[in-house]
């Protein structure tokens, strides 16, 4: 007797649910214990004496619902082997009755062992079947698959390539979403040699070391091999995985594809450079006028002229003017043009005609660099629609451009034909300079400018270029550029849809423009290729007693320092052939000048320029306008009985 009592006890009080079922197919419900009772909210006089299937039977409506039917499948499987029999997790609806009667199922799940109770005579007497609610267990596990369901769908979608990394980092345990990074079989080799190219190792394994080291969040943006195996640019970041001991297990981490990014920052960075590049030649370009101009205000006030010296100083003073004044205009047009405030005064236009005023315009610098000039003009009556002023600007800027970046002597063509798409097509082309390409595919750009030089004409205010493209496109058309490099000149090309259709004809022959070689206190000698600012400063050393020697150029200069042999020279830098700064060099070797005074007379007045004129050998440096009052001073200290 004490053991049934001791068992009905064990099985009352079991924390598993648990009951007694007859070994018949209608599996009635024998006997039931306290902890199945409260999890199916039943009583004993509900259960005891029902068939388990009448007493929790399945949801008809629900065609997912196999509750019932595994389970007797598995009690059919106990009554055939006589051997227990387990069910993992069985989706079962618990009927409950709410409390305005209704009926509803609340789903839950039960993991379940059948096991065969056999009598003396070892004929099958009833199932034992033990159950576990595992409904919590089932919906976690559930979440978890969701969860990351949802990360391998936001892995995938994202541009985001997320990682996984050893404590130490020498090993890429794994990556999802390759995305921009170039793919790999295999990634657990050492990730480095994979992915980083071998020049940011050195500052990748830097960082690395710093959040190793302080187990902190790693962030760095650097270089990666990317999938069309280009070098790429990227930011990654990666946060430590602590265990229990709070040590570091793991790393996980996103890499950002920033190679776009990192592109328009380049190009800002490049813009700005141009940019201060423009306002240094900007402010070159504005002091040379203003010396020549200082220089004969200084000249009228110092002394009693005739009326020839008047008119001489104020015809300079009036070009000097005009010159700025063209700067100026320059920067309003670029400013209006690229504003889209420039509004074209249209009409049909014989093109042969814009050709020759923009000739005409260009042929003073033409003749003055002792150029060769071959025209082709297009036929007769070769006619677009377009601005007249605006057209001329276009050619006339093109022209200028080439004779300015083309020694003297050298050969310029300007040429016309009509293309397949019957437009008027334009060629400039030159045996100059010429230009890199990587300059040749921006030189349209706003202040796009050649490696500055000291020499004035081997550059420029990078606004010209600038506006014939945008003044071409608001005529609908198109500009280009190219050059076979440097020292083999440049051709550019300027295309204009014509009026009407019409077929090309023979181009008449080529017309040559040649033009003709352009031919006593202190010596003083100034060499500057600004005229004007040459001679107003003459002028204004002539008037105080000093015995003065002008050239333009610096081969000149120094001819004439052989016989003229001065005490001060006052030289620009900004000469054509060899600049300022070579002169001084080449002065200094002379026996008769080698002690003379070298004074910098230019519009360049930075810092790095005023280092890099008095490491050439110069004495002084004065920046355009001159301070007339420390050039006297200058000259006093020099003074000394007229040879």
């Amino acid at each position: 007797m004490f053991p049934s009592i001791l068992f009905e006890s064990a099985f009352i009080s079991s924390p598993f649910g648990h009951y007694l079922l007859s070994p018949t197919p209608d599996a009635i419900i024998l006997a039931v214990n306290d902890a199945f009772l409260k999890a199916s909210a039943r009583t004993r006089e509900e259960l005891v004496g029902v068939s388990l299937f009448q007493a929790f039977p399945g949801n008809p409506d629900d065609p997912n619902d196999t509750g019932e039917a595994d389970l007797r499948t598995s009690l059919d499987k106990v009554r055939a082997t006589g051997r227990p029999d387990t069910l993992p997790a069985v989706r079962y609806p618990i009927p409950v009755v709410q409390p305005n009667g209704e009926t509803v199922f609340e789903e839950r799940f039960w993991t379940s062992t059948s096991t065969p109770i056999f009598g003396p005579g070892g004929e099958l007497v009833c199932i034992s079947h033990s159950n576990s609610d595992v409904t919590a267990q089932v919906r976690s596990e559930a979440a978890v698959r969701e969860s990351e369901k949802r990360f391998r769908a936001l892995t995938n979608a994202t541009a985001e390539v997320i990682y996984r990394m050893s404590p130490d980092w020498t090993q890429l345990r794994h990556l999802e979403g390759r995305g921009f990074l170039k793919d790999s079989a295999d990634v657990t080799r050492f990730w480095l040699e994979e992915y980083i190219p071998p020049e940011d190792q050195a500052r990748l394994h830097q960082a690395i070391a710093r959040a190793i080291r302080d187990s902190s969040v790693f962030e760095l943006e650097h270089r990666v091999r990317r999938a069309d195996g280009s070098h790429g640019w990227t930011l990654s970041r990666a946060v430590p995985m602590f265990d229990a001991a709070g040590q570091v297990y793991e790393w996980i981490g996103a890499a950002s594809d920033i190679t776009e990014r990192k592109a328009s920052e380049e190009k800002l960075r490049e813009a700005d450079r141009r940019k201060d590049e423009f306002l240094a030649m900007l402010a070159h370009e504005l002091r040379n006028p203003l010396a020549p101009i200082g220089a004969a205000a200084e000249l009228l006030q110092r002394m009693k002229l005739d009326e020839a010296i008047i008119q001489r100083t104020s015809q300079i003073i009036g070009r000097q003017v005009g010159h700025m004044t063209a700067l100026i205009d320059d920067l309003l047009d670029v400013s209006r043009v690229t504003r889209g405030l420039v509004e074209l005064d249209s009409a049909p236009l014989d093109f042969g005609a814009v050709l020759h005023e923009a000739v005409e315009q260009v042929t003073p610098l033409i003749q003055a660099r002792r150029h060769q000039l071959a025209l082709r003009l297009p036929p007769a009556g070769t006619l677009v629609a377009g601005d007249r002023k605006r057209l001329v600007q276009v050619v006339a800027n093109l022209l200028n451009n080439a004779a300015k970046y083309t020694p003297e002597g050298g050969r310029l063509e300007l040429a016309s034909s009509i293309d397949a798409a019957q437009r008027l097509c334009i060629d400039v082309h030159d045996n100059g300079i010429g230009m890199a390409p990587e300059l040749s595919v921006r030189v349209f750009e706003l202040f796009a400018q050649a490696e500055r030089s000291s020499d004035r004409s081997s550059g420029g205010l990078g606004l010209g270029l600038a506006l014939v493209k945008s003044l071409v496109e608001l005529h609908g058309g198109t500009v280009a550029c190219d050059s076979d490099g440097q020292g083999r000149g440049s051709r550019f090309s300027v295309c204009l849809p014509l009026l009407e259709r019409q077929a090309p004809d023979a181009a008449p022959p080529s017309e040559e423009l040649r033009s003709a070689a352009q031919p006593g206190s202190l010596r003083v000698m100034i060499v500057d290729d600004n005229v004007d600012a040459a001679v107003t400063l003459s002028m204004l050393l002539e008037s105080a007693g000093h015995l003065v020697a002008v050239e333009h150029d610096a081969l000149r200069g120094l001819e004439c320092a052989h016989g003229f042999v001065p005490k001060v020279c006052l030289l620009d830098i900004g000469l054509p052939g060899i600049d300022g700064l070579e002169l001084a060099r080449r002065l200094r070797a002379l026996p008769e000048t080698m002690e003379a005074v070298l004074v910098a007379v230019t519009g360049y007045g930075q810092e790095r320029d005023r280092e890099q004129i008095l490491g050439a050998g110069f004495d002084h440096h004065l920046v355009k306008p001159i301070d007339t009052g420390r050039l006297y001073a200058l000259l006093e200290g020099a003074a000394v009985p007229a040879a």
